[in-house]
């Protein structure tokens, strides 16, 4: 058993504050809005799943996109080092809160988001009524979205409306720029890159031609399994 002074003196705990949100107790709205600010933590979550089970090119530059614009966010707070509001929080990621993480991120990926819909998929595809239908309705939800989750980060106090604001201004900056320079730099790139050996090999691949990826996948497959059951079947005779 530990000696009376060693329990004495314990050590100093420190929490990683990543998906450490708090929000005043018996609040229910304050509760709703602290899951809500959890969903950049959820959209990292599902970048990385997409990249791990679908390894390709443009998610991988999205991602890319979305980690360099924490990187300057990481940058903008260290060299502004603007304080966080008073708010009691017994823990958060950075004592600086210029501009807003939250905010520049979520930001970030519904602004490149919108123009993925409307600029990629239009270049690649003849929308119907449904499919334009179906992207107007995403594009709301995403804007909900990013207005709720901003709005949390100042009703819960880890940020002022011009920490949110001008957080949300660099991510819609950064997104627009990341967007161009994936469609005009990198895109023409990415046949190129697939074809690289180690590209092969991680089964990397580039489907910017192809309109409807979901669709795509899902005729392909149907026909494979056809053929397979047919072959099947043909033996089994």
């Amino acid at each position: 058993m530990a000696s009376e002074e060693q329990c004495s003196a314990p050590p100093r705990w420190r929490s990683i504050s990543l998906t450490h949100v708090e929000y005043p107790a018996g609040d229910l709205t304050g509760q709703v809005l602290a899951c809500m600010s959890l969903l950049p933590i959820a959209v990292l979550v599902g970048f990385v799943t997409l990249i791990v089970f679908k390894r390709e090119l443009h998610t991988i530059s999205f991602f890319g996109g979305l980690i360099m614009n924490e990187g300057l966010n990481w940058l903008l707070k260290h060299i502004l080092q603007e304080p966080r509001p008073c708010g009691g929080h017994s823990s958060v990621t950075t004592e600086y809160g210029m501009p807003s993480s939250h905010s520049q991120f979520i930001w970030f990926f519904v602004v490149y988001f919108f123009l993925f819909l409307y600029l990629r998929m239009h270049q690649t595809n003849n929308a119907r009524c449904v499919e334009l239908l179906w992207r107007h309705i995403l594009s709301i939800i995403l804007l909900a979205v990013a207005l709720f989750v901003s709005y949390s980060r100042v009703y819960l106090l880890y940020h002022t409306w011009s920490q949110v604001i001008y957080g949300g201004v660099a991510g819609m900056v950064m997104g627009v720029v990341w967007f161009f320079i994936t469609q005009e730099v990198l895109t023409p790139l990415f046949p190129k890159i697939a074809a690289w050996p180690i590209s092969e090999f991680f089964l990397v691949r580039d489907t910017s031609l192809i309109p409807n990826i979901l669709w795509f996948e899902y005729t392909v497959t149907r026909s494979e399994a056809r053929n397979r059951q047919r072959k099947l079947g043909t033996k089994l005779q």
